[in-house]
């Protein structure tokens, strides 16, 4: 059940209510060899086991999946969610958002597209007083979906370049230093090949050279946590909403998990100091360790697009703990959302 929005508590389900509410990962679906055979390499080892002494870095707020719009109270759900992590005792240091910031431009005219984001940045700058990285999430794209959208591509602004506006950024991606940790934000978002309305989950050529410069520069000893809108590694992709496997053969959709996973994870095994993968996308919860890397996909502030829990997962977001013996704690934690009428 939802928290009161007054208390901090993370999410604590035994394992029978985890798999009746959806929250898979896989230790508990016993998925190793399915995802991809045991949770060690000889390239890499499994993420250290906490170490003695070790000292907490960065404290950060993953909110992903907002869907603001006018409609079912999503712009007081935002705000009640950037109040109820920013008031606990242990509040985070930075928000990182997880891409979805709003409901959809993906398929909507300018005047639609223009309403959701004037309310992205009116509660923002009512309600947030942290630092904020954004990522960027398939729905956050203007006019991809050109017939719906009633677009032709030529428009300023259209794509990725009014939601970069709308974020401060130049282009979907990023890297910032804050308080000893890299945090590298990747757009997983890119065109379908087989579909000119469509989007599959990878990074393009260049934000990958990007993205192997931006490790290889990075510090030694520092740890770096990556977030992506879709994600690189998720056990919620084996799944159909309903629970069941979704084909026998277990094939996953490229727009449910990245379609270049092998190439990121081969990358990831040259720079250990990747510790943790941040997502959304799926509005489910999973925690991947696979090839000393956490993979953790974090549910999703709008729940099941404001129409209340998803699976049973309620409305909220995490925290992430980062360690300076690089390993990574997360919680989800509910912020007592109810979801409104039609």
């Amino acid at each position: 059940m939802p928290t009161e929005p007054r208390h901090h508590t993370a999410l604590a389900l035994s394992r029978r209510s985890a798999l009746k509410a959806g929250l898979w990962g896989l230790s508990a679906l016993g998925l190793g060899g399915l995802v991809g055979g045991c949770a060690t390499s000889a390239a890499r080892p499994a993420q250290a086991a906490a170490a003695p002494g070790r000292t907490r870095l960065l404290r950060l707020a993953h909110l992903s999946d907002w869907h603001i719009q006018p409609e079912r109270g999503a712009f007081e759900g935002v705000a009640a969610c950037l109040r109820h992590c920013q008031s606990m005792p242990d509040r985070p240091q930075i928000l990182v958002s997880g891409g979805d910031l709003i409901m959809d431009g993906f398929a909507a005219d300018h005047a639609r597209t223009r309403t959701q984001w004037d309310l992205f940045n009116s509660v923002l700058k009512a309600e947030c007083s942290l630092p904020v990285e954004h990522t960027l999430g398939n729905h956050d794209i203007w006019g991809w979906d050109k017939a719906k959208s009633r677009t032709t591509g030529s428009e300023p602004g259209w794509g990725k370049r009014w939601a970069c506006e709308m974020v401060g950024r130049e282009k979907p991606y990023s890297v910032r230093d804050f308080s000893g940790v890299r945090l590298v934000v990747l757009d997983s978002v890119q065109p379908d090949p087989r579909d000119a309305n469509g989007y599959i989950g990878r990074v393009d050529d260049e934000q990958f050279d990007w993205l192997e410069r931006t490790l290889r520069d990075t510090p030694e000893g520092t740890p770096v946590v990556v977030t992506s809108h879709i994600p690189i590694m998720t056990a919620t992709a084996f799944a159909s909403p309903k629970g069941g496997v979704a084909t026998e053969d277990h094939r996953v959709s490229i727009g449910r998990m990245h379609a270049d996973s092998s190439r990121m994870i081969a990358l990831f095994d040259r720079f250990p100091g990747v510790k943790a993968c941040l997502s959304g996308h799926m509005h489910r919860l999973d925690r991947v360790e696979y090839r000393g890397v956490t993979y953790l996909c974090n549910g999703a502030v709008s729940g099941s697009w404001w129409n209340g829990p998803r699976e049973g997962m309620p409305e909220g977001y995490a925290l992430v703990d980062v360690y300076s013996d690089g390993t990574v704690e997360r919680q989800y934690t509910a912020y007592g959302w109810s979801a409104r009428p039609a």
